[in-house]
């Protein structure tokens, strides 16, 4: 039986990367339009192309000096041979599905735009297709890597189910580590871009959102590629695979072994797929640009999959784990239900169809002040909702599937948050066409379309803002779950070393009154904060150069600012290229090195209360960001549509420099901190020997 799992999750993973290459060409067929549009979305390419270039070798070095370590240790045997290897793999699958859906979302910009000027529904279709090709790349190729490394051990080398998880786990750390620098360094550039943009250009020469007499205009566009769109292609693999193996790694420890409860979570993923690809068929919209309209088109594909992922766990879990384990049937549908409800919460709080967000854009009437007031108590606010779902969820997926035994029910929790991930092929593509339509948005902006085409465009774009944050609400709230999953991971792996017949009896040792786990949890609690004030500094200093050289340009350019003489673009995606990749580096190290050195100073107790303690303030800060951020994007958005004074007001402007507050909040530090709490727990587990062996505690 267990061939026939296997050979079903590998056959999932090809038909998810089938279809990418399908909806591909169906980009690739529409019209690119006029020939301004084509040398616009060109530059736009080239831009994106030559910043991942080198973003690529300088995570290589990176990569280099980890698998050396890594070889390090396997040679004093501290870890098996394939950890090295499963390390490069995971890191380099990653970045290739940020790459593909980089190459595809810079492809469909132009296309999206002209797709506009025949219709609103033809721009969803063509977004969203490209955004599809991102959604089941990820998948495509995290299921992918799995099944060929789960193939490998088994087969190839004859390791036991906990040889075999071990050794994937560790191509989980490899994801986080180069998903990690994809985000922020991505996350640097285009809000560098995006904040210098807005400030020099709608703010002090009230000139339009994209206008291409604006010098950073093009790096604004570039940074929503490589940012949004590669980044957040490398996020998001790394918390589905982060997932799939952490469920699978609790499976052997709660069935002693057993390969069925191992397959269930790989299982669980490749009928996702199929799931994925029968909803994307139902995305269709009519040309009403009201945003209600638009999410329920969207919503009706993303809902339908996860009713039918609903309606085929049911006999999986029955046939594959009995029916006298039918509660983690309860446990999945606890994952599925939260992650909608997630969702939802997120919807409420960042689309100006709701009140939060209309509030927001109504208190632009008093200043910049009392907006960015405005944001910064709905962020917090709308954390409230999503910590009580995942609460829920934890106790429901542990309490139906524990049976009074801890392992079971903490592979329960894990089984959720791979029930949540479960729809990511969808979820991921109604995220990721959000920047397709941003950047189609600027396009129509610079090649002079027609008025009712940017109406189109920003109707999409709008949207996308929600689905984008709809989407990190997703992957934080699944990094909780799969966090939790991970600690216990940890715990097993400190257990097998120190040679103890059970991981669940180390859970005494973890009293909140134990010195060194007190500690650990206050450094992890202080973590995500330290991460988070790195990366907004770093978008600020990067903000500030382009803000200076923009308004050099506008001075010294003679013509520039009547149209009468063209910008020097190149500069500014140089510019925040070189500030990106600089002040990527040091949030990655502090990520990697933390665990290793508070627990070769506090012993593995503090590493259990370092995990614990970012995962509690990190989900927190993450969602508190992310909503932040997306209601005063939309807020300002709402006002660009004629509420509350409309374009070129005050209160616009007011808006203006809220969404610039809120830019690095949504799209550098939120979505990092949930890649940072995984990478925490990864980094802990390849390191565990090492800690439990030479710690001064």
């Amino acid at each position: 039986m267990e061939n026939y799992l296997v050979i079903f999750t590998f056959v999932g993973s090809l038909l998810a990367i089938v279809f990418a290459v399908i909806m591909a060409k169906r980009v690739l067929s529409f019209d690119e339009g006029t020939e301004k549009m084509i040398k616009i979305s060109r530059s736009i390419r080239s831009g994106a192309n030559a910043y991942l270039k080198r973003q690529y070798s300088i995570v290589a070095i990176f990569f280099a000096v980890m698998f050396a370590i890594l070889c390090i240790m396997a040679t004093f045997k501290m870890l098996t041979w394939f950890v090295p290897f499963a390390f490069v793999t995971g890191g380099f699958f990653s970045g290739l599905s940020g790459f593909v859906g980089m190459k595809i979302a810079t492809a469909a910009n132009d296309r999206t735009a002209n797709a506009c000027r025949t219709g609103l529904n033809k721009g969803l279709r063509v977004a969203f297709s490209a955004g599809s090709v991102m959604g089941f790349t990820v998948v495509g190729l995290g299921l992918l890597d799995i099944s060929i490394w789960f193939a490998l051990l088994k087969y190839a080398f004859g390791c036991s189910p906990s040889e075999i998880t071990s050794a994937m786990l560790t191509f989980g750390m490899g994801a986080s580590s180069m998903a990690l620098f994809a985000r922020v360094g991505g996350g640097i550039f285009t809000k560098a871009a995006d904040v210098g943009a807005d400030l020099v250009g709608k703010v002090e020469a009230g000139i339009p959102e994209d206008d291409p007499r604006n010098p950073a205009a093009i790096a604004d566009n570039v940074g929503d590629n490589v940012g949004d769109v590669a980044g957040m292609g490398a996020d998001l693999y790394e918390s589905y695979v982060g997932s799939v193996i952490s469920a699978s790694a609790l499976g052997v420890a709660a069935f002693g072994g057993e390969i069925k409860a191992m397959a269930v979570p790989m299982i669980m993923a490749a009928v996702g797929i199929v799931c994925s690809v029968i909803g994307t068929f139902f995305v269709r919209t009519g040309e009403s640009t009201a945003q209600k309209t638009l999410l329920k088109a969207l919503r009706r594909g993303t809902n339908l999959s996860a009713i039918l992922i609903a309606i085929v766990a049911f006999p999986l879990i029955w046939f594959i784990l009995g029916k006298e384990n039918i509660g983690f049937y309860f446990a999945i549908l606890s994952g599925l239900v939260a992650g909608v409800l997630i969702g939802l919460s997120t919807e409420y709080f960042t689309s100006d169809s709701y009140k939060p967000t209309k509030r927001l854009a109504e208190k632009s009437e008093t200043g910049s002040a009392t907006i960015i007031i405005g944001g910064t108590g709905l962020g917090m606010l709308s954390t409230a909702i999503p910590i009580a779902i995942i609460g829920v969820c934890i106790l429901v997926s542990y309490f139906v599937s524990g049976k009074g035994e801890v392992s079971m029910g903490l592979y329960g929790i894990a089984l959720a948050a791979v029930g949540m991930l479960s729809t990511l092929g969808i979820t991921l593509a109604t995220d990721a066409y959000g920047p397709v339509a941003d950047n189609a948005g600027g396009i129509a902006e610079m090649s002079g379309l027609e008025p009712e085409v940017r109406e189109r465009t920003d109707a999409l774009d709008s949207l996308g803002n929600t689905t984008a944050a709809t989407g990190k609400g997703f992957a934080i709230g699944s990094a909780a779950l799969t966090a939790l999953a991970l600690i216990a991971s940890y715990i097993e792996k400190v257990a097998e070393v120190k040679g103890t017949a059970s991981f669940t009896a180390l859970f005494d040792e973890f009293s909140i009154m134990d010195p060194s786990v007190l500690v650990g949890l206050f450094i992890g609690g202080c973590l995500p904060f330290v991460f988070a004030a790195l990366t907004m500094d770093a978008v600020g200093k990067a903000a500030q150069s382009i803000v200076i050289e923009v308004r050099r340009q506008f001075r010294t350019i003679k013509g520039l600012l009547e149209g009468e003489a063209d910008p020097d673009y190149a500069t500014c995606v140089d510019m925040c290229t070189k500030s990106s990749l600089k002040k990527m580096v040091l949030p990655t190290l502090v990520a990697v090195i933390t665990p290793v050195v508070v627990g070769l100073i506090l012993g593995y107790k503090g590493v259990v209360g370092l995990l614990a303690g970012a995962t509690v303030t990190g989900f927190l800060l993450a969602i508190f960001m992310s909503n932040s951020g997306g209601a005063w994007d939309n807020a300002k958005k709402y006002i660009e549509t004629g509420h509350n004074g409309g374009k070129g007001s005050e209160q616009h402007k007011a808006a203006v420099v809220g969404d610039t507050v809120g830019d690095p909040f949504k799209d550098t530090s939120g979505p990092s901190i949930n890649i940072l709490i995984k990478l925490l727990s990864m980094v802990s587990i390849v390191f565990a020997a090492l800690v439990v062996n030479f710690s001064i505690m």
